[in-house]
């Protein structure tokens, strides 16, 4: 009984004492359901829909001094099911379904009021999230181990960053080939000009392994390590955004250059060196009005530039056209329902998507619809009408040399729309939901790889998605100083 006493007191003191220097402590709870039929590809005839539950549970634990600021978060993800409900042998718990990581651990040395050093595991999000985000719709979302040194003060902010990521800690060589990068240096700048218009500035230099060839097409260097070499992308961009009463404007240009970088890819033979050099660019402009208090307005367009499939000459296929939104928080641009650049249509295409939408907000409840009408931003060639014409050429006797091989696919991709939902269900208890059809073409199902028994893109109307999630973040300790 005593020890029992002097555990809990002990365990009091932990938990009290350090409320004075602001220790924080506090949660989420994230179950959401998913009936996918159709989503981030079509189904073919022999597919079937799915349906699940997965969780994210997190504990959050903060610190802060006047010299430094500490976080720790602890997650775990899992889908309901995945692990058996009595776990007991070592093969039931290295399920695939269900785990749990560290996602944050970091901290920061507040230097002065203006400057701070910030390094160890942490997200990194900017602006509207498309270049840097920190993909909080997903479930595991999305961190680094980096370092960022910061500048602030009352109209501007600046940071400074740089990573170094290796698979382990090694005796000879250095090798990065888990991560999706191996290293990088950035810098982001945003300014306040007026209490009406801001603007950022990116740039952002990413260096990732790449197969290393000689001139003749041989391997190079004498180990597993030699056989890679570093290759440096940079992207450079801009992002403005002018608020006043009723109207917002949004615009934001980001252009892609360099060498790309890939070691399970081998480029083609670019004047003597094997390397693929980037040409690719992003231009998003955007406007939202506040029709009523309760109703806003909003409509856009995005371009992400591609490469495409029908221009065959040495000059272009040797250049990456395709731009590369690396670490943004994509699900929540060009759609829900993830066809284009959520873990897919990287190095395609590209894409143009005008879009608009409604959304009616009121003291306990929100209602939004979104419309998306997507185009191929270069051309998707037609392997079906190049294989109709090659095979009544040879039927004809006409040579293949005067076909022509480069046929383009219609541009238009599909029309996605978006209904979505939130409301509290009890005070603190967020309620979250929507349902996505999309109506794709027969460019994007063949794009996709899903054809009939011919070749041809299936058309389908009735692509779905649904989901429906809650959200719990509760304030176990608050670390509010007391007086």
């Amino acid at each position: 009984m005593k020890l029992s006493r002097k555990i809990v007191t002990g365990a009091l003191l932990m938990i009290s004492v350090p409320t004075f220097a602001q220790f924080t402590l506090d949660g989420e709870i994230r179950p959401r359901f998913e009936y996918r039929n159709g989503f981030k590809n079509i189904l073919d005839s022999t597919q079937d829909h799915a349906a699940f539950v997965d969780q994210r549970t997190r504990l959050n634990f903060g610190y802060k001094t006047e010299g430094y600021i500490f976080k720790i978060s602890v997650q775990d993800i899992r889908v309901w099911g995945s692990q058996p409900q009595t776990v007991g042998t070592a093969s039931q718990q290295n399920n695939n379904g269900a785990y749990i990581a560290v996602h944050e651990a970091w901290a920061e040395a507040l230097l002065n009021k203006k400057w701070s050093l910030k390094f160890g595991r942490q997200e990194i999000a900017y602006d509207d999230h498309r270049i840097f985000g920190d993909l909080g719709w997903a479930q595991q979302s999305r961190a680094h181990d980096a370092a960022l040194l910061k500048f602030k003060t009352e109209k501007t902010k600046i940071d400074f960053g740089v990573a170094y990521n290796q698979d382990n800690a090694r005796l000879t060589g250095t090798v990065a080939q888990f991560g999706s990068y191996k290293a990088m240096q950035f810098m982001w700048l945003n300014h306040q000009f007026s209490e009406n218009f801001n603007a950022s500035l990116l740039f952002l230099n990413l260096g990732k392994e790449q197969l290393d060839y000689d001139s003749s097409g041989v391997i190079t260097g004498g180990t597993v390590e030699a056989y890679y070499k570093d290759n440096y992308s940079q992207t450079a961009g801009t992002r403005l955004v002018y608020n006043k009463n009723k109207l917002q404007l949004a615009g934001a240009f980001y252009y892609q250059m360099g060498v790309e970088g890939n070691r399970n890819v081998v480029f083609s033979d670019v004047d003597g060196e094997y390397n693929k050099e980037i040409q690719a660019m992003n231009l998003r402009l955007e406007a939202a009005y506040k029709i009523t208090e309760k109703i806003t307005f909003n409509l856009g367009l995005e371009h992400l530039s591609g490469q495409s499939q029908t221009d065959t000459s040495f000059a272009y296929r040797t250049v990456s056209h395709s731009f590369n939104p690396h670490f943004g928080t994509n699900h929540k641009f060009n759609g829900t329902m993830d066809y284009f650049y959520v873990g897919n249509h990287i190095g395609s295409v590209g894409l143009n998507d005008v879009f608009l939408g409604l959304k009616y907000k009121h003291e306990k409840f929100w209602l939004g619809a979104d419309v998306h009408y997507f185009l191929a931003a270069e051309e998707v060639i037609d392997g079906y009408k190049v294989q109709l014409d090659n095979n009544a050429a040879i039927q004809a006797g006409t040579p293949l040399s005067e076909i022509d091989q480069l046929q383009a696919m219609d541009s238009y991709l599909g029309t996605e729309i978006d209904l979505t939902f939130g409301f509290q269900l009890a005070k603190g208890v967020d309620v979250k939901g929507g349902y996505s059809v999309l109506m794709n073409s027969e460019t994007l199902s063949y794009l996709k790889g899903v054809t009939d028994g011919v070749g041809r893109g299936v058309e389908k109307n009735n692509n779905g998605w649904g989901w429906l999630m809650l959200t719990i973040k509760p304030k176990f300790i608050t670390g509010e100083e007391k007086k």
